[in-house]
Protein backbone atom coordinates (compact mmCIF):
# COMPACT_ATOMS: atom_id res chain seq x y z
CA UNK A 1 0.00 0.00 0.00
CA UNK A 2 1.20 3.25 -0.95
CA UNK A 3 0.19 6.68 0.96
CA UNK A 4 0.34 10.13 -0.20
CA UNK A 5 2.53 12.46 2.08
CA UNK A 6 1.62 15.92 2.93
CA UNK A 7 4.36 18.47 4.00
CA UNK A 8 4.13 22.52 4.78
CA UNK A 9 6.76 24.36 4.26
CA UNK A 10 8.79 27.86 4.77
CA UNK A 11 12.17 28.76 4.70
CA UNK A 12 12.61 24.86 5.87
CA UNK A 13 16.07 23.98 4.96
CA UNK A 14 17.50 23.51 8.20
CA UNK A 15 16.63 20.02 9.17
CA UNK A 16 14.82 19.42 5.52
CA UNK A 17 17.65 16.96 3.95
CA UNK A 18 17.21 14.49 6.67
CA UNK A 19 13.47 14.95 7.31
CA UNK A 20 12.62 13.79 3.27
CA UNK A 21 15.15 11.29 3.82
CA UNK A 22 13.22 9.47 6.67
CA UNK A 23 10.17 9.94 4.98
CA UNK A 24 11.54 8.30 1.90
CA UNK A 25 13.49 5.69 3.26
CA UNK A 26 10.16 4.94 5.79
CA UNK A 27 7.18 5.85 4.28
CA UNK A 28 5.67 3.86 0.75
CA UNK A 29 5.11 7.35 -0.73
CA UNK A 30 2.92 7.73 -4.25
CA UNK A 31 2.78 11.34 -4.01
CA UNK A 32 4.93 13.73 -1.74
CA UNK A 33 2.67 17.08 -1.38
CA UNK A 34 4.61 19.89 -0.77
CA UNK A 35 2.66 23.36 -0.23
CA UNK A 36 5.61 25.78 0.01
CA UNK A 37 4.93 29.44 1.47
CA UNK A 38 7.06 30.98 -0.36
CA UNK A 39 10.47 30.19 0.43
CA UNK A 40 13.42 32.36 0.53
CA UNK A 41 16.28 30.16 1.59
CA UNK A 42 17.88 26.95 -0.26
CA UNK A 43 14.28 24.79 0.67
CA UNK A 44 13.18 24.68 -2.92
CA UNK A 45 16.57 23.55 -4.42
CA UNK A 46 16.76 21.01 -1.90
CA UNK A 47 13.06 19.74 -2.97
CA UNK A 48 13.74 19.64 -6.87
CA UNK A 49 17.20 17.66 -5.28
CA UNK A 50 14.70 15.00 -4.37
CA UNK A 51 12.57 14.93 -6.81
CA UNK A 52 15.44 14.12 -9.46
CA UNK A 53 16.00 11.40 -7.24
CA UNK A 54 12.80 9.64 -6.55
CA UNK A 55 10.09 11.73 -9.20
CA UNK A 56 6.80 12.01 -7.27
CA UNK A 57 7.06 15.31 -5.70
CA UNK A 58 4.57 17.80 -6.23
CA UNK A 59 5.37 21.63 -5.62
CA UNK A 60 2.24 23.74 -5.06
CA UNK A 61 2.99 27.48 -3.49
CA UNK A 62 0.61 29.19 -1.84
CA UNK A 63 1.15 32.48 0.61
CA UNK A 64 -1.72 31.72 2.79
CA UNK A 65 -2.01 30.72 6.47
CA UNK A 66 -1.19 26.99 7.68
CA UNK A 67 -5.20 26.38 7.46
CA UNK A 68 -5.10 27.44 4.11
CA UNK A 69 -1.72 25.12 3.32
CA UNK A 70 -3.52 22.05 4.75
CA UNK A 71 -6.62 22.40 3.37
CA UNK A 72 -4.85 22.15 -0.56
CA UNK A 73 -2.70 19.48 1.02
CA UNK A 74 -5.73 17.44 1.92
CA UNK A 75 -7.49 18.12 -1.58
CA UNK A 76 -4.56 17.40 -3.51
CA UNK A 77 -4.39 13.82 -1.48
CA UNK A 78 -5.60 10.84 -3.80
CA UNK A 79 -4.85 7.64 -1.64
CA UNK A 80 -6.75 5.86 1.06
CA UNK A 81 -4.95 6.70 3.35
CA UNK A 82 -2.28 9.05 3.73
CA UNK A 83 0.06 11.31 5.99
CA UNK A 84 0.99 15.08 7.18
CA UNK A 85 4.79 15.34 8.19
CA UNK A 86 6.17 18.23 9.23
CA UNK A 87 9.40 19.66 7.43
CA UNK A 88 11.31 19.67 11.24
CA UNK A 89 10.71 16.25 11.85
CA UNK A 90 13.22 12.45 11.75
CA UNK A 91 11.13 9.54 11.31
CA UNK A 92 11.95 6.62 13.24
CA UNK A 93 13.21 3.04 11.56
CA UNK A 94 10.11 1.36 10.08
CA UNK A 95 7.65 4.19 11.40
CA UNK A 96 4.82 2.98 8.66
CA UNK A 97 4.94 -0.54 9.57
CA UNK A 98 4.11 -0.14 12.84
CA UNK A 99 1.79 2.76 12.36
CA UNK A 100 -0.18 0.45 10.04
CA UNK A 101 -1.05 -1.90 12.49
CA UNK A 102 -3.02 0.53 14.75
CA UNK A 103 -5.74 1.26 11.74
CA UNK A 104 -8.45 -0.67 11.65
CA UNK A 105 -12.31 -0.41 11.85
CA UNK A 106 -13.45 2.86 13.48
CA UNK A 107 -9.82 4.82 13.23
CA UNK A 108 -9.83 8.05 11.33
CA UNK A 109 -6.11 8.80 12.54
CA UNK A 110 -2.66 7.70 13.93
CA UNK A 111 -0.84 9.70 15.34
CA UNK A 112 3.30 9.39 16.65
CA UNK A 113 4.50 10.34 18.99
CA UNK A 114 6.63 14.11 18.88
CA UNK A 115 9.94 14.35 20.84
CA UNK A 116 11.61 18.01 20.75
CA UNK A 117 15.19 17.36 20.79
CA UNK A 118 16.95 20.60 22.66
CA UNK A 119 20.11 21.82 20.96
CA UNK A 120 23.09 20.77 23.07
CA UNK A 121 21.51 18.85 26.08
CA UNK A 122 21.29 15.81 26.81
CA UNK A 123 19.39 14.04 29.60
CA UNK A 124 17.97 10.80 29.61
CA UNK A 125 15.31 12.00 32.65
CA UNK A 126 14.47 14.97 30.61
CA UNK A 127 13.49 13.10 27.44
CA UNK A 128 11.52 10.72 29.24
CA UNK A 129 9.48 13.41 31.16
CA UNK A 130 9.05 14.92 27.11
CA UNK A 131 8.05 11.76 26.23
CA UNK A 132 5.02 11.37 28.41
CA UNK A 133 4.07 15.35 28.04
CA UNK A 134 4.19 15.08 24.28
CA UNK A 135 1.35 11.82 25.05
CA UNK A 136 -0.59 13.99 27.36
CA UNK A 137 -0.25 17.18 25.27
CA UNK A 138 -1.89 15.40 22.24
CA UNK A 139 -4.97 14.03 24.15
CA UNK A 140 -5.81 18.01 25.14
CA UNK A 141 -5.10 19.73 21.59
CA UNK A 142 -3.80 16.67 18.74
CA UNK A 143 -1.21 17.71 16.66
CA UNK A 144 0.31 16.72 12.71
CA UNK A 145 3.42 16.11 13.29
CA UNK A 146 3.74 12.75 11.92
CA UNK A 147 0.12 11.72 11.61
CA UNK A 148 -1.11 8.84 9.35
CA UNK A 149 -4.91 10.16 8.27
CA UNK A 150 -7.66 8.62 6.78
CA UNK A 151 -8.54 10.27 3.60
CA UNK A 152 -12.16 9.92 4.15
CA UNK A 153 -12.04 11.04 7.69
CA UNK A 154 -11.12 14.94 6.89
CA UNK A 155 -12.96 15.18 3.56
CA UNK A 156 -14.89 18.30 3.10
CA UNK A 157 -13.21 19.73 6.23
CA UNK A 158 -13.24 24.24 6.55
CA UNK A 159 -9.98 24.96 8.61
CA UNK A 160 -10.83 28.44 9.73
CA UNK A 161 -8.10 30.80 7.68
CA UNK A 162 -7.05 32.41 10.80
CA UNK A 163 -5.44 29.54 12.62
CA UNK A 164 -1.84 30.05 11.20
CA UNK A 165 -1.17 27.67 14.21
CA UNK A 166 -3.56 25.60 16.26
CA UNK A 167 -4.67 24.23 12.83
CA UNK A 168 -3.57 21.07 13.77
CA UNK A 169 -5.75 20.91 16.55
CA UNK A 170 -8.63 21.51 14.63
CA UNK A 171 -8.20 18.63 12.66
CA UNK A 172 -7.78 16.32 14.97
CA UNK A 173 -10.94 17.90 16.80
CA UNK A 174 -12.97 17.53 13.17
CA UNK A 175 -11.82 14.13 12.83
CA UNK A 176 -12.80 13.02 16.25
CA UNK A 177 -16.21 14.94 15.84
CA UNK A 178 -17.22 13.03 13.10
CA UNK A 179 -16.84 9.72 14.96
CA UNK A 180 -13.37 8.46 14.16
CA UNK A 181 -10.78 7.35 16.74
CA UNK A 182 -7.24 8.92 17.01
CA UNK A 183 -4.60 6.63 18.25
CA UNK A 184 -1.42 7.32 19.57
CA UNK A 185 1.38 5.27 19.01
CA UNK A 186 4.02 4.46 21.62
CA UNK A 187 6.26 2.45 19.39
CA UNK A 188 5.81 5.44 16.79
CA UNK A 189 7.39 8.32 16.89
CA UNK A 190 9.91 11.61 15.39
CA UNK A 191 12.38 13.37 16.73
CA UNK A 192 11.30 17.22 16.39
CA UNK A 193 14.14 19.03 16.11
CA UNK A 194 13.05 23.00 15.91
CA UNK A 195 15.09 25.79 13.99
CA UNK A 196 17.79 27.55 16.57
CA UNK A 197 15.69 30.76 15.66
CA UNK A 198 12.80 28.64 18.03
CA UNK A 199 15.19 28.67 21.01
CA UNK A 200 15.15 32.17 21.37
CA UNK A 201 12.90 34.66 23.77
CA UNK A 202 11.56 36.75 20.66
CA UNK A 203 10.06 33.24 19.41
CA UNK A 204 8.48 32.41 22.30
CA UNK A 205 6.48 35.70 22.62
CA UNK A 206 5.63 36.10 18.96
CA UNK A 207 3.91 31.94 19.83
CA UNK A 208 2.82 33.61 23.07
CA UNK A 209 0.84 36.45 20.82
CA UNK A 210 -0.71 33.69 17.91
CA UNK A 211 -2.17 31.42 20.66
CA UNK A 212 -3.96 34.59 22.42
CA UNK A 213 -5.24 35.46 19.14
CA UNK A 214 -5.97 32.30 18.03
CA UNK A 215 -8.11 31.06 21.14
CA UNK A 216 -7.21 29.74 24.30
CA UNK A 217 -10.19 26.70 23.26
CA UNK A 218 -7.44 25.75 20.25
CA UNK A 219 -4.19 25.52 22.62
CA UNK A 220 -5.88 23.80 25.42
CA UNK A 221 -3.71 25.91 27.80
CA UNK A 222 -6.87 25.95 30.66
CA UNK A 223 -6.21 22.36 30.51
CA UNK A 224 -2.78 22.04 31.27
CA UNK A 225 -2.84 24.10 33.99
CA UNK A 226 -5.88 22.10 35.58
CA UNK A 227 -5.09 18.79 34.79
CA UNK A 228 -1.31 18.62 34.63
CA UNK A 229 1.12 19.79 37.03
CA UNK A 230 3.96 17.69 35.72
CA UNK A 231 3.51 19.94 32.60
CA UNK A 232 5.13 23.29 34.94
CA UNK A 233 8.21 21.06 35.33
CA UNK A 234 8.83 20.49 31.57
CA UNK A 235 7.93 23.70 30.85
CA UNK A 236 10.59 25.36 33.77
CA UNK A 237 13.34 22.87 32.08
CA UNK A 238 12.76 22.98 28.67
CA UNK A 239 12.75 27.21 28.96
CA UNK A 240 15.73 27.42 31.55
CA UNK A 241 17.49 25.52 29.11
CA UNK A 242 16.19 28.09 25.98
CA UNK A 243 17.48 30.54 28.33
CA UNK A 244 21.14 28.81 28.73
CA UNK A 245 21.53 28.00 24.84
CA UNK A 246 20.52 31.59 24.32
CA UNK A 247 23.07 33.07 26.39
CA UNK A 248 25.71 30.66 24.83
CA UNK A 249 24.91 31.78 21.20
CA UNK A 250 25.58 35.36 22.44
Amino acid sequence: MKIDVVMLTKNSEYILRRCLSSIYRNIPVNNLIVIDGFSKDNTVKILEEFNEKYGNLRLIRDGGTRARAREIGIENVETEWFMFVDSDVVLCRGWFDKARKHTGSGVGAVWGVNVDIIPNFRSRAFYKLALRVAKESFKIRGGLHDTLILHDAVKGIKIPPYLHIFEDAYVIKWIRNRGYRVRICEDVYCLHYKPPENWYWRAAVSVAKAEVKCGLAYSGLYRYALYYPFFSAYWLIHNLQRIKNAMQSG
